[in-house]
């Protein structure tokens, strides 16, 4: 595919010079959302009118648009986005030539990768992949699919679908390769998983020309590094508190952190230090009641929204 890539926007400092601007291509559809939402936790605030591609940022030195992910390493590659958050299988399925920045760990509704799987009927007599030969595939996964065909030296018919896939078996073809977080959707429909193809997560990638440009290299890599922050602080929480010196091995002992516990002296004398540590949000009900019988008083619990090890 050839693009023209646009045009570098044109942003002035205050003396009247031009700024370098990052261009960033964002996904349109299941991943918006959740995008937005994790870019906002990473510091970047978004906001898109209804049916507008391009979302202005409260960062004058990025420019955003809105693209489908399965077309988005494309344009990556062709330099029309500096960079662009799509999935590695759309990477994998367009043979796009890019730099992968960063793996993100979030999907449209859960932040664990997704699969890729091969599913039938449940009274289907296709019970692995060399039960497929001579049979109809449909998918949105083409060139993917294709390839594990290959590998596994079957024949089979693999065709483009634009969508409604669980609906389409028995009637039309015998096979479906579909994605799934949690098969819910496809048990739903009477279908079970024969195998996996493939598992995918969400990537930042750059275009090979950016990524040797100092600047809006250093600039993806801030991007990727306050993104993941904001992925390892999801459902997790800080907590902090005051004990005496004497309740304190106690109290760590009941503590799981990243590294090990802040302690710190307090003015009230060196009988008192405060405690502080990172925990998993679901720990909190069970903790708090067994830190406060161990001698802690003046439990805080506070919200993260980014943790940069």
């Amino acid at each position: 595919m050839s693009l023209n890539p646009t045009p570098e926007p044109a942003v002035h400092s205050e003396d009247g010079a031009q700024k370098p601007v990052l261009r960033l291509g964002l996904p349109k559809g299941s991943l918006q959302e959740s995008t937005f939402e994790l870019m906002d936790r990473a510091g970047y605030h978004f906001s898109v009118r209804e049916r507008s591609y391009f979302p202005s940022i409260d960062d004058d030195e990025v420019t955003a648009m809105l693209v489908r992910a399965q077309e988005m390493a494309r344009y990556v590659e062709d330099g029309v986005f500096d960079a662009g958050i799509t999935g590695k299988d759309w990477i994998i399925e367009t043979d796009a030539e890019v730099v992968p920045v960063a793996d993100l760990i979030y999907s449209k509704s859960s932040m664990r990768p997704v699969r890729w799987v091969l599913a039938v009927p449940e009274a289907s007599d296709i019970h692995s992949v060399y039960d497929l030969e001579g049979k109809r595939i449909a998918t949105e996964v083409v060139n993917i699919t294709r390839k594990w065909l290959a590998e596994h030296g079957v024949r089979a018919d693999v065709e483009f679908s634009w969508g409604a896939t669980e609906a389409k078996c028995p009637d039309l073809v015998d096979a479906i390769v579909e994605v799934t977080e949690t098969g819910s959707s496809l048990r739903a429909n009477n279908l079970r998983i024969v195998d996996v193809l493939m598992h995918s997560n969400t990537q930042l990638i750059a275009n090979k020309a950016a990524w040797e440009d100092p600047w809006k290299r250093q600039k993806i890599e801030s991007i990727a590094m306050l993104m993941q922050g904001a992925i390892r602080a999801e459902g997790r929480v800080g907590i902090k508190m005051n004990a005496r010196r004497e309740d304190a091995e106690a109290i760590l002992a009941l503590l799981p952190a990243l590294r090990m516990p802040t302690i710190s002296p307090l003015a009230m004398g060196e009988d008192w230090v405060a405690i502080e540590t990172v925990i998993e949000e679901r720990q909190v009900r069970t903790l708090l009641p067994r830190l406060k019988q161990a001698g802690a008083e003046g439990i805080i619990e506070y919200a993260l929204n980014k943790i940069i090890p």
